[in-house]
């Protein structure tokens, strides 16, 4: 049996750093690793972490690179609300496969670029529909692409060896740290 993950204030920041440093490489269009490590905190111990998750992850990005608005206010929302439902997607698995996840990933993404794509820039930009609509079936088409990339390499990995390594516990890491320190003082 797949247990919960306990996600405490170090894999919580682990997560955040690994997120928003892979968006800062932009080594590929549509450089969002934030579904990937999203994913797994949806079966975590405290569903909460899945929607505060992506909320700041987006946040906090948007604040370092000077770009926060409303913008980044529809994302994070977007993103956080896909939090939620992934906390009930995810809610009776005991293992969640790989192919779970990237089912996921596509609905994750179908929702969220339907919401930031057509809906808002009918919105906030004055397009029509489906002028958004249209143009945004290639970005979604590369966005698909990289979060399913992403989660095949980053979601096992961040799972397996963070939220599942009890060395990132607070407490037991806190303590290793403070014999360290010790040991060369």
């Amino acid at each position: 049996m797949d247990e919960k993950p306990r996600i405490g204030i170090i894999k919580f920041l682990i997560g955040l750093l690994l997120a928003n440093g892979i968006r800062f490489l932009r080594f590929i269009p549509n450089n969002d690793p934030i579904m990937a490590i999203m994913l797994p905190y949806a079966k975590s111990d405290k569903k909460y972490k899945a929607v505060l998750f992506p909320f700041l992850t987006m946040i906090s990005f948007d604040l370092i690179t000077g770009m926060l608005g409303i913008w980044t206010i529809v994302t994070a929302l977007t993103y956080a609300g896909l939090g939620l439902f992934f906390t009930q997607f995810f809610f009776k698995e005991k293992k969640i496969s790989i192919f779970k996840y990237l089912k996921g990933g596509i609905i994750g993404v179908s929702i969220f670029d339907f919401i930031t794509g057509p809906i808002m820039s009918s919105f906030m930009f004055g397009m029509s529909f489906i002028e958004a609509f249209i143009g945004q079936i290639p970005f979604t088409l590369m966005h698909l692409l990289t979060v399913g990339i992403f989660i095949i390499v980053i979601t096992p990995l961040y799972d397996k060896h963070i939220l599942k390594n009890s060395l990132f516990n607070d407490i037991k890491l806190i303590v290793f740290i403070k014999n360290l320190l010790k040991i060369y003082s």
